[in-house]
């Protein structure tokens, strides 16, 4: 299993359910381990609670994830997800995936169109790969970026949620 991946837009469709007593996650509609789905060592993000990376898959509606520490402990029932090949060591970095009122923080994968249609903008980047970003209204009310390259890197396909685009939180 590599680090990391090229892809951010593994397939998403459906719903998952989270058991966090044994890392089960149970789907409706999802594909995992079918062509174009998500595969053992992907990350997968349960909207608005955190990140994990797959260990193994059952069938195409069940896996299993190898730990919830990247998880806020949140109800995971009926809820939409991402799969992304984004880094692994980024699932255990609460700085990479947290929203609270203070500030967002993420990893997107930016391919060359991203980079594109954010030229220019606040969130204008040097480099296509993975990017953590993170925004945040600082005491005088303007909005700050902090972006950092994680690996640099040509050929990644995006098309996952968040996308990262000239407003990628909107």
């Amino acid at each position: 299993m590599a680090l990391w991946g090229n892809n951010d837009a593994v397939g998403s469709a459906g719903t998952v359910s989270l058991a966090y007593e044994t890392g089960g996650v149970a789907g409706a509609g999802t594909s995992f381990g079918i062509a174009g789905g998500c595969s053992v060592g992907d990350v997968i993000r349960f909207a608005g609670v955190g990140d994990a990376v797959i260990v193994s898959i059952a069938n195409s509606e069940n896996l299993t994830i190898g730990s919830t520490a990247g998880l806020s402990g949140a109800v995971v029932s009926g809820a939409e997800f991402t799969a992304s090949q984004l880094p692994k060591y980024t699932v255990l970095d609460s700085a990479r995936s947290e929203t609270n009122s203070d500030y967002d923080s993420a990893v997107y994968g930016v391919a060359a169109g991203g980079l594109d249609s954010a030229s220019g903008t606040v969130y204008g980047l040097d480099h296509t790969g993975w990017v953590g970003v993170t925004t945040y209204v600082d005491n005088s009310g303007s909005l700050r970026v902090k972006k950092e390259v994680l690996v640099a890197m040509s050929g990644i396909t995006t098309g996952n949620s968040p996308l990262y685009d000239a407003n990628p939180l909107a």
